[in-house]
């Protein structure tokens, strides 16, 4: 890094070895950092994590660090390619995602603020849906692999919320077909909104209608409520009040 100041301390990267920090010989500063598990290397002249640390926790530990030295009035550098991650492993017939700042799901929606044909709109679209790298198949993957840590509890508890979770991730392929469908309109739409279009950031947002959470009592009553699974004969209570000989009434979907 190519620097206007000497600060204190700075962190880089090392292609091989992750996060390094560089410090003055100072007791404090030595002090710090292994504190916040850095390690220094004699041969590198600079301190290293553990070998093996991850990509979030290294960063969080230089973000802790950071704090602790700025806290003590010291001037900190730190290389914002430290925030990349690594690339993502991937199968044999797929290329490698190269790291691309910006294209993040956010930095994606506000592209659309400056488009004007459909057809660019539609090749937004398709890196959201893109099947190795696309957010939507991202989420499907992690819920799935949500699902498979609760599984893996191998308790009531955790197979039903697997089980739940599954069903979210059936919903959110559900939801990239529906926008492959999209996708494929817009592609095909010859459409570019005029020169004295509102801006984007202008127009109103549809109103989202709410849906009411179901709290963990509502859920404890379903699960003592009448069901057709249920026996019809059960002992009676004393004084139990008359039920009802009505059919019940089908169950209400939320999702």
């Amino acid at each position: 890094m190519n620097l206007p100041y000497e600060p204190d301390v700075a962190f880089g990267v090392h292609p091989d070895l992750g996060v390094a920090a560089a410090a003055d010989d100072r007791p404090y500063l030595d002090e710090v950092l292994r504190k916040h598990h850095f390690r220094y290397s004699q041969d590198l002249d600079v301190y290293l994590l553990p070998e093996g640390t991850g990509h979030i926790t290294a960063v969080r530990t230089m973000a802790a660090a950071t704090r602790e030295f700025q806290d003590a009035g010291l001037t900190v550098a730190a290389d914002p390619r430290i925030m990349l991650p690594s690339p993502d492993p991937t199968p044999d017939d797929v290329a490698a995602r190269t790291t691309q700042p910006g294209q993040s799901l956010t930095a994606m929606t506000g592209e659309l603020h400056e488009l004007r044909r459909s057809a660019d709109v539609a090749e937004v679209l398709e890196q959201i849906l893109d099947e190795h790298h696309g957010p939507v198949g991202d989420l499907e993957e992690f819920i799935d692999t949500a699902a498979a840590w609760c599984e893996r509890l191998d308790t009531p508890n955790g197979r039903e919320l697997g089980q739940h979770l599954r069903t979210i991730a059936h919903h959110v392929a559900f939801l990239g077909d529906r926008l492959a469908d999209a996708q494929l309109d817009l592609s095909v739409m010859p459409g570019v909104t005029p020169q004295d279009a509102p801006p984007l950031a202008d127009m109103p947002l549809p109103v989202r209608h709410n849906v009411p959470s179901v709290t963990h009592t509502a859920r404890s009553r379903a699960a003592v409520a009448s069901s057709p699974n249920r026996p019809t004969e059960l002992p009676a209570a004393s004084e139990e009040a008359p039920r009802s000989t009505a059919a019940p009434s089908s169950p209400r979907r939320t999702r």
